[in-house]
């Protein structure tokens, strides 16, 4: 238990992911549906701290984000939308970011210097993320320079990376990218190279590379950073156009082509619509494909009456239906699980730092060094430059 700042009822939080309780990290295991807040005091209390605050507080709710803390939302959007509303927030000093790790830590790159970016729970990271780890990255990079390639290959990661993998792509000539402006990214990355290294999912790199930018799936060669020299010889690397990381989502990478085959047959008439990070056979499948505000823009924009199968997060996909009454909206498949480490963020910890912070205790802030900003920041900096499309995840 942990005794908030003035000696009100303490709350069960789990630091750092050690240990597992069923009230305080509900939907983190599957399946089931999330229940009701643990404690029915929590709403109120939380009510009654965001109103104690006023405009110190800006408070961002990313879509994925569970309804009991999502209402608590001054703004709610994608990641890097949610950034860009919290550095347009220049007199709100605390940004209490209800996403994951790497989402505040662009927050934080994104504000100025006297603005605190705090993250309800420490262990709400992104396997995504942790997949690609700086250490690994350089590796990866001096191999290719060891093949020979390096200085013909860009580095282009997704916004779904740590700000480590935004400054390296920063430092060496790269850019990051959203799912909805991936294609415009690589155009550019193609201009000034012959090459990408696209960090750090695979599924986005190779959907957009083959359906968007015409190349062919043999010019797409996967680096697994725990093999020598990512797996691949020095004449795959050399041949290669498009180096995917072995990275991916644990929720929309467990989609399968099955799943549409079923929904199909199970939902007549069902329209299929998935996050480009999924699987290339399940996109190839779908009847659209798009970023999650594209996906949010279709079903609001749908003929009443129609049919869709949607995959992308449980969380997004029941909001919707409920948004939507008057259409079908079904979650694509029955067995895959909300996103586990979004759903860290949860009322008690949410409770937890705003009375902390009405009590004058900040917890839990994310601060990224000047350096990594900088460079993180050279590579976002490049990415509002592209033209076309506005960034979105």
């Amino acid at each position: 238990m942990t005794t908030i700042a003035d000696g009100s009822k303490s709350l069960p939080l789990l630091f750092l992911g050690q240990n597992t309780d069923p009230h305080s990290e509900r939907g983190v295991e599957c399946p089931g549906a999330l229940p009701p807040a643990s404690d029915p005091d929590l709403v109120e209390r939380a009510l009654k701290a965001k109103a104690a605050l006023g405009d110190q507080v800006f408070v961002l709710g990313h879509h994925y984000q569970r309804d009991e803390v999502i209402q608590f939302a001054d703004v709610t959007g994608d990641s890097f939308k949610l950034a860009r509303d919290a550095a347009a927030r220049p007199d709100a000093p605390y940004i209490v970011f209800c996403g994951v790790h790497f989402m505040a830590e662009s927050a934080d790159i994104l504000t100025n210097d006297e603005q605190t970016v705090i993250l309800p729970d420490l262990a709400a990271g992104c396997s995504m993320a942790d997949m690609a780890r700086i250490q690994q990255v350089e590796a990866a990079w001096d191999a290719l320079a060891d093949a020979g390639v390096a200085d013909v290959t860009v580095p282009v990661t997704y916004m779904n990376s740590s700000a480590d993998i935004k400054a390296f792509c920063g430092r060496n000539g790269g850019v990051v990218c959203t799912s909805s402006n991936a294609e415009t990214a690589l155009n550019w990355a193609f201009e000034q190279g012959e090459k990408v290294l696209f960090l750090p999912d695979q599924h986005l790199g190779r959907n957009t590379a083959v359906l968007q930018l015409g190349l062919s799936l043999d010019d797409c060669v996967v680096y697994d950073p725990h093999k020598p020299n990512g797996g691949l010889t020095n004449e795959q690397l050399a041949a290669a156009k498009m180096i995917l990381w072995r990275g991916h989502c644990s929720v929309h990478g467990r989609f399968t082509a099955e799943s549409v085959d079923d929904v199909r047959a199970r939902v007549p008439g069902v329209n299929v619509i998935v996050h480009p990070e999924c699987r290339h056979e399940v996109v190839t499948k779908a009847d659209q494909v798009g970023s999650t505000e594209y996906i949010i823009n279709a079903l609001e924009t749908a003929e009443p009456g129609t049919s869709w199968a949607v995959g992308t997060e449980l969380n997004l996909v029941q909001r919707l239906a409920k948004q939507h009454t008057d259409k079908n909206i079904v979650f694509l498949d029955k067995t895959v699980c909300y996103c586990a480490t979004m759903n860290r963020i949860d009322l008690p910890h949410f409770v937890w730092a705003l009375e902390n912070l009405v009590a004058g205790h900040v917890v839990n802030p994310i601060k990224v060094d000047p350096d990594t900003q900088h460079h993180a920041k050279v590579a976002l900096d490049r990415m509002l430059a592209l033209p076309g499309k506005t960034a979105r995840d």
